[in-house]
């Protein structure tokens, strides 16, 4: 007797909520973005650096500041139970890239320019452009304390933008100065708003005495006059920060960049001083930051590290990509060059054979693949082919395989017709297939 099994159903799992799966086609759009990325870190001279995405969760606590939204309400914590380590899934690279940085003691024989592109994590509510899984593109200075390196890094992303096509995307600056001013700044500050506590919320009475200038960054409507009467931190810089200042504004004006002073512009982490910016559109939203960065140069001792200057910033590629797509910049997508189609599978070591030299020289090739009843049809291929948006089609089929050739037939306008092909030197008429894209 043959028992029969009871089917049940396996409940489908999806993937954690404003953690996306990036598909085919679309992420061909990231390839080519992050390509163009590493070019340009190239040309000036940035190199690669690839951090854990667990960290201790102290160094977010320590670097952050703990009175900020990242540590109070986003991050994503946990205890190891193997050991009981606190560690948490980063929320940003920058603290991660300077532990690094002083646990191998890269600064030793001078300064170091460093990037990196990976996933970064905050529980946030899930939105256009802002995903619980995000990723960076992100640059570092590290060991340099002039202003030119701060306008280096704003012209580095100023070139991106170029290089990807992305227009209508304004700069904002403003100077944080050093502690001591912005300590006569928050003294100022929390006289103004306790002159006007009534107008606060309830956040805002929180935060005015752990942290005053985050008030300053408040979307609350019922505030924003209050707020515009703010004491400005420009007003309390000393000499040696405004040169700071006149150095990036004079090196970005000799290069034609244009830019505003928000005076009302912060930054989310603790860490910075001196230079911060942003690269705004009103394209996205409320999400209009694409890239914000800035000088942090007391970071490194608060992670335990000798005294040293840096500066950097920090993209978000979701946002970058949507404005992208907003503003209608066409994508080239990934470019198929060939698809080989094989009517019989007796045929299949001989035109793998001229497949893989044609790969190895470079050839973007996509084979058909047989099904459980062998090869489809020459038409159904031909089908496939069609709609792979190759370029040529490679016919190996019996007569080809006999005289020892390949047929090469155009897909598309702008190629010859139909050629034949030597089989065995596929690498000598290679170049004839492949496009500039």
């Amino acid at each position: 007797m043959v028992e029969k099994i009871a089917s049940r159903r396996v409940e489908r799992l999806s993937a954690v909520k404003g953690m996306n799966d990036i598909l085919p086609p679309d992420s061909s759009r990231w390839e080519q973005f992050e390509g163009k990325v590493r070019l340009l870190m190239q040309r000036f001279a940035y190199e690669n650096i690839r951090t854990p995405i667990v960290e201790p969760t102290a160094l977010f606590m320590r670097s952050l500041g703990e009175v900020t939204d990242i540590v109070e309400k986003e991050m994503y914590s946990f205890e190891d139970r193997l050991n009981g380590e606190q560690l948490t899934l980063r929320p940003e690279s920058t603290a991660g890239v300077v532990r690094a940085v002083v646990e191998h003691s890269l600064l030793y024989n001078g300064g170091k320019r460093l990037y990196y592109m990976g996933p970064m994590f905050r529980h946030e509510r899930p939105q256009r452009g802002r995903y619980r899984q995000f990723h960076q593109v992100g640059a570092e200075a590290l060991g340099f304390s002039g202003g030119e390196v701060d306008a280096e890094l704003i012209l580095m992303a100023c070139a991106l933008w170029k290089d990807i096509g992305l227009s209508e995307v304004a700069l904002q600056i403003n100077s944080l100065g050093q502690p001591k001013e912005r300590n006569q700044h928050r003294q100022a500050l929390i006289a103004h708003f306790e002159r006007n506590i009534d107008v606060l919320d309830d956040e805002a009475k929180r935060r005015m005495h752990l942290n005053p200038l985050r008030l300053l960054d408040s979307k609350n409507p019922a505030m924003q006059e209050v707020i515009e009467a703010a004491p400005r931190l420009l007003d309390f810089l000393g000499d040696i920060s405004r040169a700071h200042l006149e150095t990036v504004t004079s090196i970005l004006d000799a290069n034609g960049v244009a830019y505003s002073i928000n005076p009302r512009l912060v930054r989310g982490m603790d860490y910075y001083n001196l230079t911060v910016f942003e690269f705004v559109t009103t394209s996205l939203g409320s999400q209009g930051t694409i890239c914000a960065g800035g000088r942090y140069d007391y970071l490194n001792e608060q992670i335990g590290g000798k005294p040293a200057p840096a500066v950097g910033w920090a993209l978000g590629v979701e946002r970058v990509l949507e404005l992208l797509k907003e503003q209608g910049v066409a994508s080239g997508g990934s470019v198929l060059d060939a698809y080989a189609v094989i009517p019989d599978v007796a045929a299949l070591p001989k035109a793998m054979a001229c497949i893989q030299q044609l790969r190895g020289a470079g050839v973007r090739v996509l084979m058909h693949a047989s099904g459980p009843d062998g090869m489809a049809s020459m038409k159904a291929q031909f089908k496939k082919a069609d709609g792979s948006g190759a370029r040529y089609a490679l016919i190996f089929g019996d007569e080809e395989i006999r005289h020892g050739i390949v047929t090469v037939k155009a897909l598309r306008e702008g190629g010859v017709a139909q050629v034949t092909q030597i089989l065995d030197n596929a690498a000598q008429w290679a170049e004839s297939l492949q496009s500039n894209a």
